[in-house]
């Protein structure tokens, strides 16, 4: 069934040939003969479209050029960008060959009486001919065949790019250009002038973005159906990094800096340093999420400006847990005090009869005193028991072991001065978010 399909093919198009191309009679496709000038009339007569150049001697060269008239947007969300590019086309077909030196410009809309390339994009998800205010499109037949077929198109095309250094991230994409049926038996692409093919990236102005570098390759797309021609531009964008550090990283600093400023306020000021403390935490988060409301919401990228926001949370937070623990230790330590003064103040008053005050084990809030002959009846249990004799020596000792187990007991859970805290957090902050700052940028700007 092939076989006969192509030879009732060929069959027909040798039969086309014969007649001028078409069915005998006057009109050429939507033209007639009295609407074609006399020279593309003569072209016309025996040229088939259905056919390709140099049908069984071998593929056609189509050389190729870009003009890139604009990058109109890069979204990051989707993960495309938007370009209106000039493709330019050359083949030589010698059935067009006509006497003379000479080039005929001829309307756009006559390319529907020629063959031309099936040329497409194969990762653009939009495109469109600008057709305002006909269709945009050039064609030129040069005395010794040569057709030059030009024509404007927007489109919107993939580039699959990496976040995870966003904004100081450096992004590859690619435009390429295939044969949609013709395989390499058929058709070759090649650039016309290699790298210097592409015009207009190095005049480019973008909003976010600077073209870093461009070249050009020749490759080939392996298919199910066979070997296809295809040519690749390659341009790296590297994002303008001035405008992010304006709007989120100096912010996000200062943010850090002023979580700081309740170091140096009294830790008897409690509303003062709490309102510093959850204002820089609600802005904080605030700005973590407008940062991302411009970003795809993918879980497999953490990107840079994340780590860093994520960095001044973690100080900002710091800096209100700091507060926290040093008012703790604040209120604590002067607890302490006061039962210090207590335990002094029922000493003294029952040093008259010889008591000694001690803390009860079932009742730790209250004091028990021991008489002179409660405290020989402890002495002698403590010798029958084989432990060591306990007996007061006075005043002088026993205050001085009281005083000696608060002490102990109070700096397993206090601190001596709380005030200290804020003193060493004026230094370990600051001197901390130092290092981590150089540490981010050394890692994200040149590793």
């Amino acid at each position: 069934m092939v076989r006969i399909s192509v030879l009732s093919y060929v069959t027909l198009s040798l039969a086309l040939m014969q007649s001028g191309g078409m069915i005998p009679g006057t009109q050429y496709g939507d033209w007639s003969e009295s609407e074609l000038q006399p020279t593309i009339q003569k072209l016309m007569k025996g040229y088939n479209r259905y056919l390709r150049p140099n049908f069984n001697e071998g593929p056609v060269e189509i050389g190729m050029s870009l003009d890139i008239a604009s990058i109109d947007a890069i979204s990051e969300i989707n993960m495309d960008y938007t370009a209106t590019i000039f493709l330019r086309q050359r083949w030589r077909d010698s059935r067009l060959v006509f006497p003379g030196n000479e080039s005929v410009s001829v309307d756009g809309r006559l390319v529907s009486l020629l063959w031309i390339p099936d040329t497409f994009i194969p990762d653009s998800k939009r495109s469109f001919l600008h057709d305002v205010t006909v269709e945009n499109r050039l064609i030129r037949i040069f005395s010794n065949g040569t057709v030059l077929y030009a024509l404007r198109i927007t489109a919107t095309i993939a580039c699959n790019m990496d976040l995870t250094k966003y904004p100081m991230d450096r992004q590859l994409c690619t435009l390429q250009l295939e044969s949609w049926g013709y395989n390499l038996q058929d058709v070759v692409f090649y650039w016309t002038r290699g790298n210097d093919s592409v015009k207009g990236l190095d005049t480019l102005r973008l909003a976010q973005y600077s073209v870093e570098s461009y070249y050009t390759s020749v490759t080939q797309a392996i298919y199910e159906t066979g070997l296809y021609p295809k040519l690749v531009l390659h341009f790296a964008l590297r994002r303008n990094v001035l405008f992010f550090i304006l709007e989120t990283y100096v912010p996000s600093t200062l943010l850090v800096v002023l979580s700081w400023v309740s170091f140096w306020i009294s830790q008897s000021s409690v509303p003062a340093r709490t309102c510093i403390g959850v204002t820089t935490v609600l802005t904080m988060t605030t700005l973590m999420m407008g940062a991302r409301t411009s970003l795809p919401n993918a879980n497999c990228f953490i990107k840079a400006i994340d780590v860093y926001l994520g960095i001044c949370f973690t100080f900002i937070f710091g800096a209100l847990l700091e507060y926290a623990i040093a008012h703790f230790c604040t209120m604590q330590h002067q607890t302490i005090g006061d039962v210090q003064r207590d335990l002094k103040k029922e000493f003294d008053e029952s040093n008259g009869n010889g008591a000694i005050p001690l803390v009860s084990s079932t009742h730790p809030g209250h004091l028990t005193e021991l008489g002179p002959t409660q405290q020989e009846e402890m002495a002698q249990s403590s010798a029958i028991e084989g432990g060591p004799v306990v007996r007061p020596h006075g005043k002088g000792c026993s205050l001085a072991s009281f005083k000696e187990a608060s002490r102990k007991a109070a700096g397993l859970f206090s601190v001596e001065n709380p005030h200290n805290i804020d003193r060493h957090a004026r230094t370990v902050f600051p001197l901390a978010f130092l290092i981590v700052n150089i540490l981010y940028w050394l890692y994200y700007l040149f590793i």
